[in-house]
């Protein structure tokens, strides 16, 4: 299985992205294909058109199986990077691929931007979404362990939910 994680933290190896992984280490049993796209890395080259550098992650997260959108809030919503990003598709440009949003805050106050911004942006695109995003709160980062086994349970069994149903359904 083909897996990515997109991380929209203008800081690098962020907090952010330590959720993100933490939630694909225990969701995926074998992440031999994995890579990390570590949006702060490309910051340079995020709004260069054309950029064979971008058009390469692209690629990678459009032919990915599963992918992890990770964002910390920045006004309610995720950062210009991820939406940087994730403008460079066309509608429909991920088709195919399953898309776990993940948004990190320091408040609940933050919490349903998860689902009101990330999760209805990645449908747009294509990406199915399996149910509700994961908000972290950035002060339980000592319980990131616990949490991420809970929510990794959580898309296990969406996922493994679907997969059923996809056995008993007509697919053309």
């Amino acid at each position: 299985m083909k897996t990515t994680i997109v991380v929209g933290n203008p800081k690098p190896a962020s907090r952010t992205r330590q959720v993100a992984e933490a939630l694909l280490d225990r969701l995926v049993k074998d992440d031999a294909d994995r890579q990390v796209i570590d949006l702060s890395d490309h910051s340079a080259e995020i709004f260069a058109w054309p950029s064979e550098v971008m058009s390469a992650l692209n690629e990678r997260v459009a032919g990915s199986d599963l992918v992890v959108i990770a964002s910390p809030t920045y006004k309610a919503t995720y950062t210009g990077l991820v939406k940087a990003f994730l403008d460079r598709y066309a509608a429909g440009g991920l088709a195919g691929v399953t898309a776990i949003p993940v948004m990190t805050g320091g408040s609940p106050a933050h919490a349903m931007g998860v689902d009101s911004h990330l999760a209805p942006l990645l449908t747009e695109l294509g990406a199915v979404v399996p149910g509700a995003g994961w908000y972290f709160e950035t002060s339980s980062m000592d319980s990131l362990d616990t949490l991420a086994d809970e929510a990794a349970a959580r898309y296990a069994r969406t996922i493994g939910q679907l997969a059923r149903l996809a056995e008993g359904v007509r697919i053309p």
